[in-house]
């Protein structure tokens, strides 16, 4: 079994080769640690123009078993996937009424350039023209984040994230408000890649991926994984350079049915993902070192509105 520090700290010295360097906090509740990478412009962790700066969990143990953690080649820190843990992505708003050269915005990123009079592409390094205003207010068991941005491409907003390990419980708390403070209406989505690492043990038959409903793949596994009734399993390990992506059918339109479990069966070690708000769109992406179940959250925010939602993680293990 791979122990959250020695384990954790080398393969990302390996990677990064910088991992004490960057701003970052240390988090404990007693039965869980975490490890969380903070926003900075100049010396943050992940400076990429994909994901939410807030929130990067790069590592977190309980009793004995890891879950998140570096799962890429090449590090840079302006690479878009270059980033680890539990980690969100807001579509972009106003990208498609811009001209080339003209903003728009990614929530919890900033404003960007658009370059070219094409469709957004995630792994496009679009120039970050105003990065907005970020605060990080740290204690022993949570961090929130505040991303502030104004008059950005027409959009004003403030975003607050807290990361929370609850008191007494092997449980991640990652709580959400967004605020529309501008004129223009905000309609964006949300997902969490996840991006699960668990005990570094590579994506295969070890691992079984359950919902609450019936699940149905809409794309084509490749003969890497089937499913059956309410669950995702490999048919076989995945090698190499393997991938595929999905996007699942099944769930209503209750918050319920956001409830994913991801066990390993031969470290016994479990996590049960939940939000309270309902599926907008579900998704599943795995490679050789990672799964990634890919829930998506819908967001329409007139001016001086603001929404709230809340994802939960209770880390188990099958043999207690």
């Amino acid at each position: 079994m791979t122990k959250f520090l020695p384990g954790f700290l080398l393969l990302f010295g390996l990677l990064a080769g910088r991992a004490d360097d960057v701003p970052q906090a240390d988090l404990s509740n007693g039965s869980v640690k975490a490890k969380l990478y903070l926003p900075d412009p100049k010396a943050g962790y992940y400076r990429g123009v994909r994901f939410d700066w807030s929130g990067v969990i790069a590592g977190l143990e309980y009793k004995g078993h890891t879950y998140f953690g570096p799962w890429f080649d090449r590090y840079d820190p302006y690479l878009h996937d270059a980033i680890s843990g539990p980690v969100e992505e807001f579509s972009a708003l106003g990208f498609d009424t811009a001209k080339p050269g003209e903003p728009f915005v990614k929530i919890g990123v900033g404003s960007l350039r658009k370059t070219e009079d094409t469709k957004y592409q995630f792994v496009t390094p679009y120039q970050l023209i105003d990065g907005g205003a970020w605060s990080v207010d740290k204690k022993k068991d949570q961090v929130r984040f505040t991303h502030r941005l104004n008059d950005a491409a027409g959009y004003s907003y403030e975003y607050e994230k807290t990361v929370k390990l609850t008191k007494d419980k092997p449980e991640m708390v990652l709580e959400h408000r967004l605020k529309n403070t501008g004129k223009q209406r905000i309609e964006t989505a949300v997902y969490n890649h996840n991006f699960l690492v668990i005990d570094q043990q590579p994506a295969g038959p070890d691992f079984r991926v359950q919902f609450p409903f019936t699940v149905k793949a809409m794309d084509d596994l490749k003969g890497m994984a089937e499913v059956r009734g309410n669950e995702l399993t490999y048919t076989r390990p995945l090698q190499n350079k393997e991938s595929f992506y999905t996007i699942l059918q099944g769930y209503g339109p209750d918050a319920k049915d956001y409830d994913i479990r991801v066990e390993n069966r031969r470290t016994g070690a479990g996590v049960r993902i939940r939000g309270d708000r309902p599926f907008s769109k579900l998704a599943f992406w795995t490679n050789p070192r990672n799964l990634s179940p890919e829930p998506f959250i819908g967001i329409q925010l007139e001016p001086g509105q603001e929404f709230t939602w809340k994802l939960s993680y209770e880390f188990y293990t099958l043999n207690p």
